[in-house]
């Protein structure tokens, strides 16, 4: 259950979060280009890299995200070692991570679009809404499914960030499948039923891609 709501934050955050920054990066420029370079900068960083640099950020006395919250007239959260909001802490740090991939993905999508068609839906009268609405979200969507699938494996294979930021606490709250694995090999020596759990592991991953991937062809054929 909690990979499951792990991986649903995590695709549906960072797909929002990339459509949008590919929607107002989709332009020349050199401010533009620089955006798109930072943000998917962060993807190429290696997870443990990042893992250490939000354990900064987050550290409930002394993180950055806390004395900024504290400067606002708030009490901070301990945003890792509550058992409420440590799974979203996690999801959204890897939400951070994974935004650069899908900004590109979409963009490439957004760059495919025909022109054309967008010049007549304005000319018919359609505002910015609209013609996304209308014309670039139904072309978009194999790239949609494409950038959902890719995400829903990466978050179910998430690790390093949970090793290194709460080892599966407070109260294994953050202790996600591939997680689960490696405490029954590392640490409780039980290889019998971590291979077990590894394959239920892919049989279950590979049932919901498919299933991913045939519900986003009946929304396209409907």
């Amino acid at each position: 259950m909690t990979t499951l709501l792990f991986s649903a934050v995590v695709v549906a955050g960072s797909m929002s979060l990339g459509l949008l920054l590919a929607l107002a990066l989709n332009r020349a420029g050199h401010f533009a280009a620089f955006v798109r370079s930072a943000v998917f900068s962060a993807y190429v960083v290696s997870w443990v890299s990042v893992a250490l640099l939000w354990l900064w950020v987050l550290d409930a006395d002394a993180g950055a995200l806390s004395a900024l919250v504290r400067q606002s007239g708030l009490v901070p959260r301990n945003w890792l070692g509550d058992p409420e909001v440590a799974i979203y802490t996690v999801a959204l740090v890897t939400i951070w991570k994974i935004a650069g991939y899908s900004l590109v993905i979409f963009l490439a999508g957004l760059q495919d679009v025909p022109r054309e068609l967008q010049e007549a839906a304005a000319l018919d009268g359609a505002g910015a809404f609209r013609r996304f609405l209308h014309v670039t979200w139904p072309l978009l969507r194999p790239t949609a499914a494409f950038v959902a699938t890719t995400s829903l494996i990466l978050s179910f294979q998430v690790f390093d960030v949970v090793r290194v930021m709460t080892q599966g606490g407070p109260i294994r709250s953050t202790t996600v499948f591939v997680y689960a694995i490696y405490e029954d090999i590392f640490m409780n020596l039980r290889v019998g039923r971590a291979s077990a759990q590894v394959v239920v592991f892919f049989v279950f991953l590979l049932g919901l891609t498919a299933l991913q991937l045939w519900a986003w062809r009946q929304r396209e054929a409907a």
